[in-house]
């Protein structure tokens, strides 16, 4: 078979100039993928392999750092268990809850957009203001919330101040931003086809088979992502843990999480190397975890059309 080649043609002065403004947009957006993401990706590779105090130039040491992280440093386990505690309760429970509530705001009800801007509002809040008024009202003896419970006739735990009580107080005070994901939620549920309710209904469908048979399968993409970002952030929340435990994580590093110890082996001990390590970590299992969700997504996400 012959190829036919098509002669080369000069690209017009319209589309040209086209095609210049096109890549001058772009251009900002690259240039910051390239300093701001890929740079710091790299260099953090190549650190974690160095023993690198700001102060003197970064030496090569191979494996080391990974070595001490696995085998001799138990605060690094610390900070994986507390960690994976507050992911794993975390996300089911602000997933549940966001849904919940994006349910309700789904309903028909006079100043409704009043109530769906109400419940986004916290999620814009500085988070150390946030945190600041949670510490006030989780005081152990005339916080808010104690007090409250105190009057009921409940025990009214110690909260930050107790290294058994401090993260389910931080999972508790997660669950004030959960409004960006009410709002996708909220979407979601909008874009679900009314039709097909409604034909659920003519079937004879109460509200829990609505809900379980037509609502929950077509919104299993906006739950994937709202799952997918959760488990991502869960594992970086930094400020609450800084702002309550600083970097030692008091309660009896109790609030030590990752991205806090990164902190204070990058900033307290200038270990700039070892907590490139330990970002690399982090990093590297994020992500292993975020294909595995993917991956067993196909198991139970519905996409419209088709199966995926």
């Amino acid at each position: 078979m012959a190829v036919l080649s098509k002669p080369f043609r000069r690209m017009s002065p319209l589309r040209w100039r086209e095609a210049r403004a096109g890549y001058l947009f772009v251009l900002p957006w690259v240039l910051s993928l390239l300093l701001f993401t890929l740079y710091p990706l790299i260099a953090t590779g190549y650190l974690s392999f160095t023993d690198y105090t700001v102060l003197t130039s970064p030496t090569w040491v191979g494996l080391d750092n990974y070595v001490t992280m696995f085998t001799n440093d138990q605060s690094f386990w610390t900070a994986v268990n507390n960690s994976a505690y507050y992911a794993l309760i975390s996300v089911p429970l602000g997933l549940v809850l966001s849904l919940a509530l994006a349910l309700l705001l789904n309903m028909r009800a006079t100043g409704i957009g009043l109530y769906r801007t109400l419940f986004y509002l916290p999620s814009v809040v500085p988070p150390v203001a946030a945190t600041l008024v949670f510490v006030v009202l989780f005081e152990p003896v005339s916080g808010l919330i104690n007090t409250f419970l105190r009057t009921v006739g409940m025990p009214a735990p110690a909260w930050f101040a107790d290294p058994n009580w401090s993260k389910p107080g931080l999972i508790l005070m997660s669950l004030w931003g959960i409004g960006a994901s009410t709002l996708i939620f909220l979407a979601g549920l909008q874009d679900i086809p009314k039709s097909l309710l409604e034909a659920a209904e003519i079937d004879g469908a109460g509200a829990w088979a609505k809900f379980w048979h037509v609502t929950l399968p077509l919104l299993s993409p906006v739950i994937l992502f709202n799952l997918v970002i959760g488990v991502i952030y869960s594992f970086q929340v930094f400020t609450q843990a800084m702002v309550i435990g600083g970097t030692t994580g008091r309660p009896l590093e109790s609030m030590l999480m990752l991205m806090v110890l990164i902190y204070r082996n990058a900033f307290g001990y200038f270990k700039m190397g070892y907590a490139s390590a330990i970002a690399v970590v982090l990093m590297v299992f994020v992500f292993a975890l975020t294909l595995l969700i993917f991956r067993l997504s196909r198991r139970w996400v519905f996409v419209e059309g088709g199966e995926q």
